[in-house]
């Protein structure tokens, strides 16, 4: 007779491959069609993050590159180049920190705001529309407690340094 929990555990695997590749094909189509959206602003996905990051009220003052590199979950290494960009562009203004004069603080100038505000916003309500179509404010909940509850526990693994690690530590 076979182990029923080693059957659960085996399904439980299978789904969950199935979840994070989908995860995987949404986040490379959210790349694409998002980019496709904002394309004619000069933007893409990624400056889309960093603009609406910065463009918050309680950042009216900028971030520093750390900060804003924690707040979007990439690295400074990845964020530093993209900052370059978009300050040619306009959009970003860099200054030293009045803290740390090591640091640099990223804030979104009125070019960006513009942009931001007047061209970029509209097209993503639009994106957003289409790609939720036939969700209801129900199903819009529920996504976004299992992905808060997914994205926790990614924090955590981070955190912890446990990625990829088993309990046999194998």
């Amino acid at each position: 007779m076979e182990n029923p929990d080693k059957t659960i555990e085996l399904a439980r695997m299978e789904l969950a491959n199935r979840l994070f590749f989908r995860l995987y094909q949404c986040t490379n189509m959210l790349h694409k069609t998002g980019t496709k959206a904002v394309e004619d602003q000069g933007l893409t996905t990624q400056q889309w993050a960093v603009l609406g990051a910065l463009s918050r009220p309680k950042v009216r003052d900028g971030m520093s590159v750390g900060d804003l590199a924690r707040y979007l979950m990439v690295s400074r290494q990845n964020l530093s180049g993209l900052i370059s960009r978009m300050e040619r562009a306009g959009h970003l203004a860099g200054t030293p920190d009045g803290q740390d004069r090591r640091s640099r603080r990223i804030t979104i100038t009125a070019s960006g705001r513009g942009v931001w505000n007047n061209e970029a916003i509209p097209k993503i309500h639009e994106y957003y529309a289409q790609a939720l179509a036939d969700f209801s404010i129900g199903d819009i909940t529920h996504t976004l407690h299992y992905l808060l509850k997914l994205l926790e526990n990614m924090k955590r693994l981070d955190a912890d340094g446990l990625a990829g690690n088993t309990e046999d530590g194998a």
